[in-house]
């Protein structure tokens, strides 16, 4: 079954997610729905889906960065963002905690608020505490773009879209982005 991905305005994209129990992440109804999530994020397509973006307030994300997506982008802009591929792995009940604090600022999107990008201000180093799918835990660094996607995914576990740290006057359509700023 093919899931629809909300839109900004769903108020479950607004509030904050439960936690998951170990019992709860090793039971059926939660592992159909990370092989559901998967499938929604690998369709639309992007690099990660949070449980709320299918109407699940749930601490759960899925997270993959392909490849073939990198391989579209010009060499530049994999380079200045420090993009690299990023196997596909489960968050659940995330804890993040910043490593660096310097801000960069970059362009991002979001599949809950469709045909817009705007600049967001991220962290360059995390690190992120969580739990697996199979309910071990997990300690995760990242630097660079998969930092960007790691915070832009906790975030939606906390009732967070981006459209709430962007700078406000680059919020564009897709359209306009790729006419007047790449």
């Amino acid at each position: 079954m093919k899931r629809q991905i909300l839109q900004a305005g769903e108020a479950v994209l607004r509030q904050e997610a439960r936690s998951l129990s170990r019992d709860e992440i090793l039971d059926r109804p939660v592992q159909n729905l990370i092989e559901a999530m998967t499938n929604a994020m690998r369709d639309a397509p992007g690099v990660g889906l949070a449980a709320p973006q299918i109407g699940h307030p749930l601490q759960l994300a899925v997270i993959e960065d392909r490849p073939e997506y990198i391989q579209k982008l010009a060499p530049e802009h994999v380079a200045e963002r420090k993009r690299r591929p990023v196997p596909f792995h489960v968050l659940i009940n995330p804890k993040l905690i910043v490593e660096d604090a310097e801000a960069v600022e970059f362009f991002e999107g979001c599949l809950s608020v469709a045909g817009f990008t705007a600049i967001v201000p991220r962290h360059m180093r995390v690190r992120v505490e969580c739990l697996n799918e199979r309910a071990e835990a997990v300690e995760i660094s990242a630097d660079g773009w998969y930092a960007r996607i790691l915070q832009h995914e906790i975030d939606h576990l906390n009732g967070i879209l981006y459209i709430d740290r962007m700078k406000s006057r680059s919020f564009s359509t897709q359209d306009n982005y790729m006419r007047y700023w790449k």
